[in-house]
């Protein structure tokens, strides 16, 4: 019997380890691809993705598999077990296109179509077992039992014997939150340092950054954490048995209109190189540059890098400078010198203008004409259709989204700037409910028909629960959450709802008669509030347990509104007047011209300590209805208290 046809035995009785221990023991050239293929299936099936040790066989499943995608290109099975692989590492995005051609195939397959139609659900809605924050506190805390360690190590070897031993321990325990990552680690004669590299990437500086804020103080006291390799003057790089330096490359330098700059360069030492191995050439002087710069400038303000094979030439000489001297150009061009991933950050907002699809049917952002950004390029693939950069996020447990919402109840000569107060005050609270370490927003976006708010989730599920929370009190009348995928749908917030059949005596949910036995609650001599809010809550209760009305049509509804603010002001508890304030703003749209709902709504902030809110809205009551006369006497008493705050009665001796 063959090896292969034992395999096939071995596989359907579960004896995985027996099909690993028989194929490994054959030298890696040897092999065939076919038993590769039916080692990375023993890999699978053996690896229990909820350990470390298990997902580093769903690793060298694919690492087995990869090499071979030609020869199997078309094959079930091989693209099957790629997509098992990155299906149980959580990395759906990869799983999902093989899986696909899994499908293609074998047309027809159950169980393929079962796992498409999951990771479908898995990208549209990610449910990580370990999201971004958690997985960076448990790397923190692996990095903080072991950094003594790795002092000791440093500190005994000065000519870094045991520098392998070394790094794997630190990559131990950063593999705990980033998947994949290049770091440098050192000691600068003060402090050790951790220098996590972006690869040159931007969109990689963002988890890096949010990584590096979160370090504690106890490593703190003896580490330098960096987000972007720092300056070298020094640095230098060997090519066969040439040592090219800083000073022997020359560079052109020509600014972009988007303030970026473009290199040309050349480097007589390289022009072996060149001939024989351009991209190894452009590399080299491409990393030289980047320690020379810095890496975070170099992601800052390269915007082109070309190697030349002569130097540059034109009608009127081209002045050049050496590859040493370019810092001090940038800083004379105006640029600024980044040292840090995350001060390049907060200052890379980006604004741009598109022209939007009129289509209303068109994806969702198609109708954009005007938004600002800092990470342009997750912008570019997803009206690309491309998701490397959500599927590299998704990796490590954080969701690249956008929230999307109507603009139809914005309204009136303003309207630009209620969209704008809209979206700012949205990720205000958005930060606020699920909390600072939950989110980090991107920037913002209108569309024709559509708000749009980006951000990075490091942990979805609080971020959506508090924008779930919010909109439900907001003036919108749906909302949605996309991932930055136009492959999937998006997930409702909340949803669009038919229209409530209303009282047409009363124009509300409540009926003349529910009216009527509202205000027999109110007395001359007598009134019985706490009655009165619990046939509210009674009243509202049963209408959505009856689908008559949503709670959020009910929380809307202006009659409502002004009888459950009336009711809990006058029951005069703290906790009622709290109720009220939280009650009233969801129904604001629909009180123009009311001067009672911004009395009761005032009076309601007022009582819970929000003056300066209480006074905008009870100035707001008597310019939307001036005949209203409590309206008036609620707007003195608030503006005789801040006129005796600003003046403070004083004695003279």
């Amino acid at each position: 019997m063959e090896l292969l046809e034992q395999c096939q035995i071995w596989a359907e009785n579960g004896e995985y380890q027996k099909i690993i221990d028989a194929l490994e023991a054959i030298p890696a050239e040897q092999r065939t691809a076919e038993m590769d293929s039916e080692l990375a299936r023993a890999y699978n099936n053996l690896a229990d993705h909820t350990t470390p040790e298990g997902r580093e066989l769903l690793k060298k499943a694919i690492a087995l598999l990869e090499p071979h995608a030609d020869y199997f290109k078309g094959n079930h099975c091989w693209n099957f077990r790629m997509a098992y692989a990155y299906y149980y590492l959580d990395q759906e995005g990869p799983a999902l296109r093989y899986f696909e051609q899994a499908l293609e195939a074998r047309p027809g397959d159950e169980d393929t179509q079962e796992l498409i139609d999951d990771c479908r659900r898995r990208l549209t809605l990610p449910r990580f077992g370990r999201p971004f924050r958690a997985r960076v506190r448990e790397a923190w805390a692996a990095f903080a039992d072991i950094e003594g360690e790795l002092r000791a190590l440093m500190d005994a070897d000065q000519t870094w014997e045991r520098g392998e031993e070394i790094v794997a321990k630190c990559e131990g325990a950063l593999n705990l939150a980033l998947s994949s990552t290049a770091f440098e680690i050192g000691f600068n004669g003060e402090k050790y340092e951790l220098i996590l590299s972006a690869d040159g990437i931007r969109h990689n500086l963002f988890p890096l950054v949010y990584f590096r804020t979160h370090a504690p103080k106890p490593v703190l006291e003896h580490w330098n954490i960096w987000v972007g390799r720092q300056p070298s003057a020094d640095f230098s790089l060997r090519s066969g048995e040439d040592e090219v330096r800083p000073e022997d490359v020359q560079v052109w330098t020509e600014q972009q209109e988007n303030g970026q700059v473009a290199l040309a360069v050349y480097c007589e030492k390289l022009l072996p190189l060149q001939r024989e191995d351009g991209e190894r050439a452009w590399w080299l002087l491409s990393t030289l540059t980047d320690h020379v710069l810095g890496e975070i400038n170099a992601i800052a303000h390269i915007g082109a890098f070309d190697l030349l094979d002569a130097p540059k030439k034109g009608p009127v000489p081209i002045p050049a400078v050496s590859l040493a001297e370019l810092p001090q150009t940038l800083k004379n061009l105006g640029l600024t010198d980044y040292r840090d991933g995350g001060d390049y950050l907060e200052h890379s907002d980006l604004s741009y203008e598109l022209e939007p699809n009129e289509d209303p049917d068109a994806d969702w952002r198609a109708d954009i004409f005007a938004g600002s950004t800092r990470l342009p390029a997750l912008i570019n693939d997803y009206m690309k259709a491309e998701g490397d950069i959500v599927d590299a996020y998704h990796a490590d447990g954080v969701a690249a989204g956008f929230f999307v919402y109507p603009l139809d109840s914005f309204t009136g000569e303003d309207r630009a700037k209620q969209i704008v107060d809209f979206r700012d005050a949205l990720q205000e609270a958005v930060t606020e409910k699920a909390g600072e370490d939950a989110v980090t927003f991107l920037g913002g976006a209108t569309g024709l028909y559509g708000g749009y708010l980006d951000f990075l989730a490091w942990d979805l599920m609080p971020v959506l629960q508090a924008a779930k929370t919010i909109f439900e009190d907001s003036s919108v009348a749906w909302a949605q959450f996309h991932v930055f995928r136009r492959d999937v749908g998006g997930v409702d917030l909340v949803a669009v709802e038919d229209e409530p059949q209303v009282d047409p005596e009363t124009g509300s949910l409540l009926s003349a008669a529910d009216i009527q036995t509202l205000e027999s609650f109110c007395g001359d001599t007598a009134s019985y509030f706490g009655r009165m809010y619990r046939y509210l809550m009674e009243f509202m209760e049963k209408g959505i347990g009856e689908g008559r009305f949503t709670r959020r049509q009910a929380r809307r509804d202006l009659q409502i509104a002004l009888w459950y603010a009336y009711a809990c002001n006058n029951l005069d508890e703290y906790t009622m007047y709290y109720r009220a304030a939280q009650w009233m703003p969801a129904s604001e749209q629909n009180a123009r011209s009311c001067g009672m709902w911004y009395y009761r709504y005032s009076c309601a902030l007022m009582y819970c300590g929000r003056l300066e809110e209480a006074l905008q809205y009870s100035e707001q009551g008597v310019k939307e209805e001036p005949d209203y006369p409590w309206g008036w006497l609620q707007l003195g008493k608030l503006r005789a208290h801040f006129v005796s705050a600003w003046c403070p009665e004083t004695t003279s001796s």
